[in-house]
């Protein structure tokens, strides 16, 4: 009996990226937010490719199931584009890559665009609503925020 694959966390810089990771990376963001939820929305905004951006995914026997990118924002980490691809939801994976992010980033502080339903998510890592409820690309979000850690 063959042993099940499984989940293998990966992190890298764009330039660290192959092209075949790089092609699965941004399949998956399109599957997701620009098919399944009707989004046109310009997903290749400039930002994947700076210096200070990290690309964190799980990948499991060469697919990848769940992904985020973390930007570095003048003094400020900007979490963003997390995605599950539908064969892995429910597998506790984006909050496992929102984990190993904070872990990367450390004390400073960080902000996200959270989709509105996603809220409380978020919020059991440490993050808060920081204005009000917007409406982009017809999807409801909050922006929301997490401190410094008080050491």
């Amino acid at each position: 009996m063959h042993p099940q694959p499984q989940d293998e966390l990966r992190v890298a810089s764009f330039h660290d990226l192959t092209p075949g990771t790089l092609y699965d990376l941004l399949r998956l963001r399109s599957e997701v937010f620009v098919v399944e939820q009707e989004c046109v929305y310009p997903d290749l905004d400039g930002r994947d490719a700076e210096p200070g951006t990290r690309h964190l995914w799980f990948d499991r026997g060469g697919e990848v199931r769940a992904y985020l990118r973390i930007l570095a924002d003048e003094g400020t980490a900007r979490i963003g584009r997390v995605v599950t691809a539908k064969s892995a939801r429910g597998a506790g994976l984006a909050g496992r890559l929102i984990e190993r992010a904070l872990e990367i980033i450390g004390d400073g502080p960080v902000v996200l665009h959270a989709q509105a339903y996603l809220v409380a998510f978020y919020a059991r890592y440490g993050f808060e609503p920081t204005g009000p409820e917007y409406v982009e690309d017809g999807i409801p979000h909050v922006p929301m925020g997490r401190l410094p850690s008080a050491s």
